[in-house]
């Protein structure tokens, strides 16, 4: 009971303090206090176990919600102890439903790349690449183009890790093959994640808060396209020459109802943005409706399923069930340290700007330094602590700023994670699977021509949205 009694005795010393707030019963400026200095301390220590959750094997999501919780518990005291609970509660109320909107969201998505993985989908596009026979050169570009175009869909996670098994089937004995090709996937998935909602979690907040419209990320896509191509084109002249030998023939066939489900996610996407443009209700209601036709589809397949296991409906030659799906499962499969790790910080940033941090540093970078140069910053500093709580701080802070201006945070915060392989998912992810291969020091090699592609990528959307 120390620690209680230590807690109560701090409040008993700052007992004038608390009587102003319950006289004035709003939300006071905390950033000069111990509370504040305390809690800036439980975010840092947090973040720095999250970088490194690769050599402590612990769960990013561990850390920052444990943050989270005590960042709360101690505002919570202390305006409980001011007369002032209800603010408290206001506020985490409101910054919990931003993160179940975004929950819900990204569990939808996440279930349906989960079934298109199990259907194979991605397995046989991979082994179609593989099978062509391309030269390195052409497979470092369609590896590339191919993680640009799908990530605005699948989000840039799932679409590095598809692209990275590719390059990892076909450049066995190519390291260097291995590194760039890896490099070039990470900020071609970033890249075009950058100019779709469903690329990124960032973009994903920055629509569903309701700063820019759907089509109004569309605006990005020549930016983003410079982004992607700039470093691609000088780094394609480190390609060794020649192109890989073929290890296998074999072709992944997509199991029954795979491009069905495909089409479903479309769907999906398509209920979402309509609930949200023409109904003005949150996208996250579209997603769920979207998932409907999913466990639908699930009943039917389980219907064909229960039918071959009584020799009624078997395709000729199938020893396995063809049907076999469980829409459940591939929920189960959902990436649930990433959901978590995103309650973490959301709850944590939101009790950080609570205190008064976010109006401080607003002032700071959106007043004294500017938009433009806050925002470019802003990318820099997501290639350092990651773009999630930098943007969700962002959107909390709220600056009066522009469409031009809300366009270029999000294009910055989106690629800006590709100048370090540890900016990233995408990134983060690849060191993993390509361990040995993909590294941060061979990525970090290719920082400045990456850099070359982020600074060019300003200047075409200040020419081109300007």
């Amino acid at each position: 009971m120390k620690w209680l009694a230590l807690i109560l005795g701090l409040f008993t010393a700052t007992s004038g303090w608390a009587s102003s707030v319950e006289a004035s019963g709003t939300v006071q400026d905390l950033t000069v206090s111990w509370l504040g200095f305390t809690a800036i301390g439980i975010f840092f220590v947090a973040y720095v176990l999250v970088i490194f959750e690769e050599q402590l094997h612990l769960r990013k999501s561990k850390p920052v919600m444990l943050a989270a919780g005590l960042i709360w518990i101690l505002i919570a005291i202390y305006y409980s102890a001011a007369g002032s609970p209800q603010l408290v509660e206001a506020a985490i109320r409101h910054n919990f439903l931003e993160y179940a909107e975004l929950f819900f969201f990204l569990l939808v998505a996440m279930t349906y790349i989960n079934a298109m993985l199990e259907r194979g989908v991605f397995d046989a596009l991979r082994d179609w690449l593989v099978a062509k026979g391309f030269g390195y050169r052409q497979l470092f570009w369609m590896t590339g183009v191919l993680a640009f175009v799908i990530s605005p869909i699948a989000d840039n996670l799932t679409t590095a890790l598809i692209m990275c098994s590719v390059v990892l089937a076909v450049g066995k004995g190519q390291a260097k093959f291995v590194m760039l090709s890896c490099v070039n996937i990470v900020v071609a998935a970033n890249a075009g994640g950058a100019f779709s909602p469903f690329g990124d979690i960032t973009t994903l907040m920055v629509w569903q808060k309701g700063v820019i419209e759907f089509s109004g990320f569309f605006a990005l896509f020549l930016p983003s396209v410079v982004n992607f191509v700039v470093p691609a084109f000088i780094m394609q002249f480190s390609l060794p020459e020649g192109k890989p030998q073929s290890h296998s023939d074999e072709m992944t066939a997509i199991k029954f109802g795979g491009l069905i489900i495909v089409g479903l996610f479309l769907l999906t996407i398509v209920t979402a943005v309509s609930f949200h443009s023409l109904l003005h209700i949150p996208p996250v209601f579209g997603m769920m409706m979207g998932l409907a036709y999913l466990q639908f589809f699930g009943f039917y397949l389980r219907r064909k399923s229960v039918s071959w296991r009584n020799g009624i409906d078997a395709p000729p030659g199938a020893s396995v069930d063809p049907y076999n799906f469980d829409v459940f499962s591939r929920i189960a499969r959902a990436e649930w340290d990433t959901l978590f790790f995103f309650y973490g910080i959301i709850l944590a940033v939101g009790g950080l700007g609570f205190i008064g941090y976010l109006n401080l540093a607003s002032g700071f970078f959106y007043g004294d330094l500017g938009p433009t140069t806050a925002n470019v910053l802003v990318g820099i500093l997501s290639a350092i602590v990651d773009n999630i709580p930098v943007m969700f701080a962002v959107l909390t802070m709220n600056p009066v700023m522009s469409d031009m201006q809300w366009l270029l945070v999000t294009l910055t915060a989106g690629v800006g994670g590709s100048l370090l392989s540890v900016g990233s998912a995408a990134g983060v992810a690849l060191m993993g699977q390509a361990r040995g291969q993909y590294t941060f020091f061979g990525h970090l090699k290719w920082t400045p021509v990456i850099a070359l592609g982020y600074v060019a990528s300003i200047g075409v959307h200040f020419l081109v949205n300007g």
